[in-house]
């Protein structure tokens, strides 16, 4: 995790809330002559709207205040997700330390006695703001350390461990209310021959290529074979709304996209949500058959008496290094196997089998091809 930057006072805003303007205005002119961005409120009820507005990175609260005291303004926002993470610092009067305790339980993080000392009140807001930036700067180093755990280095696209999460999340879904679920099982065909003849990094550049077109393939889907009448649009907001009752949301259960991963090697998998067997079909064919209209420039040097005469896209001559440089393409294809969910399935594995053994056949019957598994039969479509 990278070093925090030295703490520098003007980056923060603070919201002070006072309904007393005297002491608005000292809180202000203190916090303005250090540096810190100042923002006020003069009631409960306007410090909610401010805090909305402007996003304060701190807030000194008056305990006691008309209408909406302290203690609820500060239940509310930890009540709210958006702003439950803001520090909230009581500023209480020496008669009012009985209140201190449900200040605490309300949610604050301090508090500084009325008439406060500038140099304890400076120092508690440095100390609860560098709290705050550390333990934000953790939880993003947090979700950055899932992301990179979750995705394949190369390609940027789930990797093994976190598709599989994702279909098995799924099956479960389809398994509980007996929805539609696919897989696609993809391979890229002579991936050696590619790595063997042009090199690694162009096979890696291949695999790039791959990914982007079968990205664009199933975005250009929308749903096909998925929700292909009103009826069954209808049923698809029924269950929504049961999951909805059930305080299930639908980013927990699925967004209904179809999700690409990498298997290991030139292997990858496509679970799609909520598709059948004729959507899976449908967005398989179209990945087979827009793989090979995609191709790779490759930079070659050949000595200047050389002529190219395979492949060959652009020259370009350097006479003094005696050296011809030409590009030929590299184009791809990709056989698929395809399996539905069959409510006979007891796990997620079954279902892989079936796209695993369909894609076997693709390949061992000519490749560039899609095949399906379903019912025990096999067919293969070119």
């Amino acid at each position: 995790m990278k070093l925090l930057e030295s703490f520098k006072p003007e980056n923060f805003l603070i919201l002070v809330v006072d309904d007393m303007r005297k002491n608005l205005q000292l809180l202000i002119e203190i916090l303005d002559t250090y540096g810190y961005g100042t923002t006020f409120a003069i009631s409960g009820k306007q410090a909610l709207e401010r805090v909305k507005m402007t996003e304060p990175d701190l807030i000194l609260l008056d305990l006691m205040m008309p209408e909406i005291n302290g203690i609820e303004v500060c239940k509310i926002l930890k009540e709210d997700e958006n702003t439950a993470h803001i520090p909230v610092i009581f500023l209480t009067a020496a008669s009012e330390s009985n209140y201190l305790l449900n200040a605490f339980k309300a949610g604050a993080v301090d508090y500084v006695t009325k008439p406060f000392r500038t140099p304890e009140l400076l120092a508690r807001i440095k100390i609860h703001l560098d709290l705050k930036r550390t333990k934000d700067e953790l939880e993003k180093a947090y979700e950055e350390m899932k992301r990179i755990a979750a995705t394949d280095e190369l390609t940027g696209i789930p990797n093994r461990r976190s598709i599989f999460n994702f279909g098995k999340q799924e099956f479960s879904l389809s398994k509980r209310y007996n929805s539609p679920f696919s897989v696609l099982m993809i391979d890229v065909d002579k991936f050696k021959t590619i790595n063997d003849t042009h090199g690694h990094d162009i096979g890696d550049e291949a695999l790039k290529m791959m990914v982007n077109v079968t990205l664009n393939c199933l975005r250009k889907v929308d749903y096909i074979g998925r929700l292909k009448t009103e009826e069954e649009a209808l049923k698809q907001q029924a269950r929504l709304a049961q999951l909805e009752t059930q305080t299930e949301t639908l980013a927990q259960q699925s967004d209904l996209e179809a999700h690409l991963g990498r298997l290991g090697g030139e292997e990858f998998v496509v679970v799609l949500p909520q598709t059948d067997l004729k959507g899976a079909y449908i967005a398989a064919q179209r990945v087979c058959k827009a793989m090979p209209e995609e191709s790779l420039l490759v930079k070659k040097t050949l000595p200047l008496h050389t002529i190219p005469i395979i492949g060959l896209v652009l020259r370009e001559i350097n006479p003094m290094a005696g050296i011809l440089f030409f590009y030929p393409t590299v184009k791809i294809t990709v056989s698929i196997g395809v399996a539905t969910y069959d409510p006979k399935d007891e796990k997620m594995d079954d279902l892989l089998k079936r796209a695993d053994l369909a894609l076997f056949a693709a390949k061992e019957n000519g490749r560039n091809q899609v095949a399906i598994m379903h019912n025990g039969k096999l067919k293969l479509s070119k």
